[in-house]
């Protein structure tokens, strides 16, 4: 080998490894001090590719998860509404029963009129309930809904029975007669917008007898069905369509035919908020077994305004329409049928007289129910919604654990790594100067 000086060979090849140990060292300090093995698209194209896109899907699922706690959040508030509302219901029934009472004076009706009025006026506080800012239970957030009418089904009542049967014909649903006869008096109660109004008619028998109709057609805007049928609202009167307001197709509970008693014309001011029959004998005694017969009707169809759809849209997903749609119906006064409008006034249901209170009675079981169904529909979304946050706190942590094995430093390994190429840049630091030593030995040529 020859000896030279211009260019030390032995020199720049220990250089050379000592820089590359020096690379190699201070890409071991980034994964120590960072606690990643990846730090940038250099240590790894595609694993950085990858990890990266599942850290957009972890910051997007801990999104979509504190959504629905948002909107659990959102439902709590609008079922402590909701269940206020329940509440004030169930101390009006009492009320009403109270009223309904034949051992009040005047005064007393007067005094449970004035406190059924304030728990109205509080119902409508609840139903404007809001969260964020946001309106709840005031209709604002009600889903899409067509215009439908009242319509209350009795399916108790023979199948054949229809509007134009006579009262002393009329059956139970096995075809055993009711025992109505010529001489007994058959009331009805209804109450639409707010407004209670009773009617009663003297019972005749006989093929031209007292029909069904003819005490139906003595309510102002009601009228019942005149062909017998097994879907709501199908025959020439009454004239409503035979789906609900989401457009469900409404069909009685067994499949039979109904008796349907329906509004004229469709609407929540214009609701048929309860509706009660009640038959006497000659000497005014009830016929108890007539009436838990006859007086059986239940809401069939709610009434509706036409409404676009203000569903509340909750995004519970990291992908566009990954959502749960929220429906809150309104829960104020007028819409739960206490609370009626004329053009120049609002009125609450009236209880000043023992005929009005016992209209009362059927109204707020109404009210009741309406009340209680939208109070389960809130409960089944929050259940969904927990279920949902479970289900999301659960795919982020498997897609975290994903991208920790992608990305993430072996603490152990690494810390071998790092000494090693320590060591090793401090070797060829050594080496490197005694390498710079070598030319040295020309000067002892030179003497």
């Amino acid at each position: 080998m020859s000896l030279v000086v211009k260019n030390n060979l032995s020199a720049l090849s220990t250089l050379n490894i000592m820089n590359t140990n020096s690379t190699a060292l201070n890409k071991s300090l980034k994964k120590v001090s960072s606690g990643m093995k990846i730090n940038s698209a250099a240590d790894d194209a595609s694993g950085y590719q990858i990890s990266e896109r599942m850290r957009v899907q972890i910051k997007s699922l801990d999104q979509a998860n504190q959504n629905a706690q948002n909107g659990s959040s959102l439902l709590k508030t609008a079922e402590g509404a909701v269940s206020s509302t329940v509440e004030i219901i169930k101390t009006l029934k009492q009320k009403v029963l109270n009223a309904a009472n034949g051992t009040n004076t005047d005064s007393d009706l007067a005094a449970i009129q004035s406190e059924m009025n304030q728990s109205i006026d509080q119902i409508n506080d609840n139903a404007n309930v809001t969260f964020n800012g946001k309106y709840l239970v005031d209709g604002s957030a009600s889903s899409a809904t067509s215009a439908t009418k009242s319509a209350f089904t009795n399916q108790s009542l023979g199948t054949a029975t229809t509007g134009n049967s006579t009262l002393a014909s009329l059956t139970n649903r096995d075809g055993k007669s009711l025992g109505i006869v010529s001489g007994d008096k058959i009331s009805i109660s209804y109450v639409v917008n707010g407004k209670t109004v009773t009617t009663s008619i003297r019972i005749t028998d006989g093929a031209s007898g007292t029909k069904i109709s003819d005490i139906i057609g003595q309510a102002t805007g009601l009228s019942v069905n005149t062909t017998a049928t097994s879907v709501v609202g199908t025959g020439a009167t009454p004239a409503t369509n035979n789906k609900d307001g989401q457009g469900y197709t409404v069909h009685s509970t067994d499949g039979k035919n109904v008796l349907t008693i329906a509004t004229t014309t469709a609407g929540v001011s214009n609701a048929l908020a309860g509706f009660t029959m009640n038959v006497t004998d000659k000497d005014g005694n009830a016929k108890k077994d007539v009436n838990k017969v006859l007086d059986n009707f239940t809401e069939a169809i709610t009434a509706h305004d036409l409404s676009k759809d203000h569903s509340i849209q909750l995004q519970v997903g990291t992908k566009a329409n990954q959502t749960i749609s929220v429906g809150l119906s309104d829960m104020g006064a007028k819409a739960l049928g206490l609370q009626g409008q004329s053009s120049t006034t609002t009125f609450n249901l009236d209880v000043t007289t023992q005929e009005r209170a016992t209209a009362a009675i059927d109204v707020l079981d109404k009210a009741l129910q309406k009340a209680l169904t939208q109070q389960t529909k809130i409960g089944s979304a929050e259940s969904r919604l927990d279920y949902t946050s479970q289900n999301l706190t659960t795919s982020s942590e498997n897609v975290t654990n994903a991208e920790s094995t992608i990305r993430d430093a072996d603490m152990a390994k690494e810390m071998t790594e790092y000494t090693k190429n320590n060591v090793l840049k401090q070797a060829s630091q050594a080496m490197l100067a005694q390498a710079n030593q070598s030319g040295s030995g020309v000067l002892s040529l030179l003497q």
